[in-house]
Order: C-alpha cells, then sequence, then structure tokens
C-alpha cells in the first residue's frame, strides 16, 4: 500500500471511529455556511428589490425644460420625450409620466390642472390611493384638498374655466425653467424649482413631496395671483377674474396622497388639450429609473445642451434608498462577523475534542517515528473535509432560506449565484482549518514518552 493509499485510510478510519465528533464539526460548518451565504444572497438581492420597491412610491428623477421651443411655446415636445426616455432606458428599466400644467378657474377660485396620460401615471405612482376611477374624456381626477375646499364627492359636477391671461406668463417661466418655485412630480422642493414650467411662479406642479402638503390645503395648492399679476383695464382689476363660465366636467375620483398632488386637478390630455384650444409640449417627465449611477445619467442627459431639457435627481428619494440599502449592508457585515466567530469556536471545540481522545494513537505514532508535519497534515485535511462536507451542505440549505426569505418579503424568487456558492464552501472549508490550528499545534508538541509512560 502506497503512503498516499495509508495516509486516506487513516483519516477515514479516524473518522468513522469518532462519528459523533465529526458530525458536529460538520454541524457547525453547515450552521455557518448557511448563514453566511443566505445573508450574502440576500444582501446581493436586496439592494435591486429595494431600489424597485422604492420607485414604486414616485419618480427618482424628473426632466424640464429649459427654455422654448422652437414654436415659441414653452414644454417639451413628443420626440424630445422619447429621446429622452430611451436615454433614461438604455441605462437600465424605466418607468415614466409626463405632465402638462395649466391655470384653470374653478368657481373663480385658481387651480393648477394637469393633462395627464393616465397609464403612465398609474404605473409611475403605484402609492396614489384613489376613491372612485382615474381620469377619462369629460372626467377628470381632483386632488382631496380640492374636494374639501369644494365639498365635491366622486360623481359631482364640477365647471372648470381657462383663460389664456391666467397663463400669460407660462412661456417666460417655461424658457427660463427656472423661475418656478413649485414642485416637479413625486420631487422634494429642491428638484421641483425648475418643474412648473408652463404654470406661473407660485404654481404647484406635479406630484410634489408631503414635506409641502401642509401649505396646500390653505393656498388650495394654486397659484394664487398678486395684484400686479391680474389683469387690468383702466387700471382696476378686470372683472374678468369673477368670470364663473367654463366647460363641465364631472369628477371620475378623488385622489388623496397627504402631498400635493391633493391640490391638483388631473385630466387626460385630449380633455386638456379641448379646454385651452392649443395642443403643446409637456412641463414636466418623471423617470423611474432603474440605472446603477444616477448621477452620470443626469449628467449625460445635461450634457446635450441642444435637447433644451434639464435633468435632476429627486433627492428625497434616493437618499433614502441609498441609506436603507447601507444600513442593511452594515447589519449584514455585523451579523457575518459574529458567525464566523461561532463557527470558529464551534469547528475549533470540536476538533480540539477530537485531538484530546487521539492524545495516545499521536503520542505511539510520534515514538514509532511519524513527524509533526505529518500528524498536523492529517488533522489538516480532516478539518478541512468537514468544512467541505459542511459548506455544501450549508450552501444548499442557505440558498433555501434566502430564497424563502425574498418570496415571503418582497414576493420575488432569487437566482443562484454559482460564485458566491462556490466563495461559500472554500471559506467554510477554510475556516475549519483555522479553527484547528491550536489543537492541531498542541497535537504536535505531544511528548511520546509522556504518552506512553501514562499508558
Amino acid at each position: 500500500m502506497t503512503n498516499t493509499g495509508m495516509f486516506f485510510r487513516m483519516l477515514f478510519s479516524a473518522v468513522f471511529r469518532r462519528r459523533s465528533r465529526a458530525v458536529m464539526a460538520v454541524v457547525a460548518s453547515l450552521v455557518g455556511a448557511a448563514t453566511l451565504f443566505c445573508l450574502a444572497m440576500i444582501c446581493i438581492a436586496v439592494p435591486q428589490q429595494m431600489n424597485e420597491e422604492m420607485r414604486a412610491y414616485g419618480a427618482n428623477l424628473i426632466v424640464t425644460p429649459t427654455e422654448a421651443g422652437a414654436d415659441g411655446k414653452a414644454g417639451i415636445d413628443k420626440a424630445m420625450v422619447e429621446h429622452t426616455t430611451e436615454m433614461v432606458a438604455a441605462k437600465g428599466s424605466e418607468k415614466h409620466a409626463a405632465y402638462r400644467y395649466e391655470n384653470v378657474r374653478v368657481n373663480a377660485a385658481p387651480y393648477v390642472m394637469a393633462g395627464i396620460d393616465v397609464s403612465e401615471v398609474r404605473n409611475l405612482n403605484h402609492h396614489w390611493v384613489v376613491d372612485g376611477a382615474w381620469p377619462s374624456e369629460g372626467k377628470v381626477l381632483i386632488g382631496r384638498d380640492v374636494a374639501d375646499a369644494m365639498g365635491l364627492q366622486v360623481g359631482s359636477g364640477i365647471t372648470i374655466g381657462y383663460r389664456a391671461s391666467d397663463n400669460a406668463s407660462s412661456s417666460s417661466s417655461g424658457s427660463s425653467g427656472t423661475d418656478a418655485s413649485g414642485t416637479a412630480g413625486s420631487s422634494d422642493s429642491e428638484a421641483g424649482s425648475s418643474a412648473s414650467g408652463s404654470a406661473d411662479s407660485t404654481g404647484t406642479a406635479g406630484s410634489a413631496d408631503s414635506s409641502n402638503s401642509s401649505d396646500s390645503s390653505s393656498s388650495g395648492a394654486t397659484q394664487s395671483q398678486t395684484p400686479s399679476d391680474q389683469p387690468t383695464q383702466d387700471g382696476r382689476v378686470s372683472s374678468d377674474i369673477m368670470d364663473t363660465s367654463g366647460t363641465e366636467f364631472r369628477v371620475a375620483g378623488i385622489v388623496d396622497t397627504g402631498g400635493s398632488e391633493d391640490s391638483i386637478i388631473y385630466a387626460t390630455n385630449a380633455d386638456v388639450d379641448k379646454l385651452t384650444g392649443t395642443s403643446r409640449g409637456v412641463d414636466v417627465i418623471e423617470y423611474s429609473a432603474g440605472a446603477e449611477d444616477l448621477n452620470a445619467l443626469v449628467q449625460s442627459i445635461n450634457d446635450m445642451t441642444s435637447m433644451h431639457v434639464k435633468a435632476q435627481q429627486v433627492t428625497k428619494i434616493t437618499s433614502s434608498d441609498t441609506r436603507i440599502i447601507t444600513m442593511l449592508q452594515t447589519l449584514f457585515w455585523i451579523v457575518s462577523l459574529v458567525v464566523l466567530v461561532l463557527t470558529l469556536v464551534g469547528v475549533g471545540t470540536t476538533i480540539s475534542s477530537i485531538v484530546s481522545q487521539r492524545r495516545n494513537e499521536i503520542g505511539l505514532r510520534k515514538a514509532l517515528g511519524a513527524s509533526s508535519a505529518a500528524i498536523g497534515t492529517e488533522f489538516y485535511v480532516e478539518s478541512a473535509m468537514y468544512g467541505l462536507i459542511g459548506g455544501l451542505l450549508g450552501t444548499a440549505i442557505g440558498y433555501g432560506l434566502a430564497q424563502w426569505l425574498c418570496v415571503a418579503v418582497f414576493e420575488r424568487s432569487i437566482g443562484f449565484n454559482w460564485w458566491l456558492g462556490a466563495a461559500s464552501v472554500v471559506l467554510a472549508a477554510l475556516v475549519a482549518v483555522i479553527a484547528s490550528i491550536p489543537p492541531v499545534h498542541r497535537a504536535t508538541r505531544i511528548d511520546p514518552a509522556v504518552v506512553l509512560r501514562e499508558e
């Protein structure tokens, strides 16, 4: 029999004779590998899953016009919307919705009306709570603040008037792109300062964050004109401001988000075109972009000056997303460190027990001429074998746990990461070998004379 054959025969004989200890060592490695692999899979999957979940609560990128188009009207035309959307989609998944804002009157009171594509807005803003239905031809969706201010319910009639004079400042504010003080889309006030293109300088645009909602109930989230802004005739305020005529609509539904959406009237683009008598570009495009580097995407859009649009991150959404993911990853590293220490202790204790049981055998082998290196190699290989078996079983169990957790929490399955699986098995074996170093070191220092004398 060759030396190699004798080596493995002695190894497997030692394992078989101490099956209970071997099982304990395998279980210790198994628990560590399962826990670490499960945490690693979740840590890899969670950022993507969290990003998708956060994106369901509104846009993380908005695009607004920087100047008037070639026809002299403010807004982003359809071709530019498509081109910008292609740029965003090239960097990852995307959902978007475009808004056109107009100043209108309801019972002589000023409000903001948004022309939307219903399917786009519904797909982007899953967090909107709509009582009733979304807008359709001849029907509008009104914000909760608007409904409360006018005592409207689903099915009520509402007369909306449009005056070109109310929107006279739209072109100038749209061309500058930075005069508006409203908010755009689901962004915070920082991002929305340039988004209310066609609304006047104090209008509220899109679906701003809820930090501005406290003001919306008192002001109706509408553009309250100053005396200098109001239409005048012969030096006096025109009586046209009290004109309550307009187009009759029905209230299809009431949206309640707790944000500035509650102060806006939403209608289909066709109804807004019919009401204003004109068809023009949109004032804000909101994107829920899946790009890994959102800053680079914003920069690439802004660098193309010929596009006449400006992109901004919605910092409230992106910062929250980043903060949550960072906290989860920090927790992963802390738990992983604890699991590694516990695995080292468990495997080390088991190997130490095995060495103690084989003390007499080690002394006899050394007396017969076995070297310390040979004895140490045998124990290291035995420990690595425990680690490999435990790593393989633990990786399989860890993947099952990770799959179950992701389905339970995110309702989505995850694929097996083969590179991570291989790393998990190798790490389990390495940890087992490292844990066995102290007891093996003690074993190689056993004095055979002392051991044999005790016998």
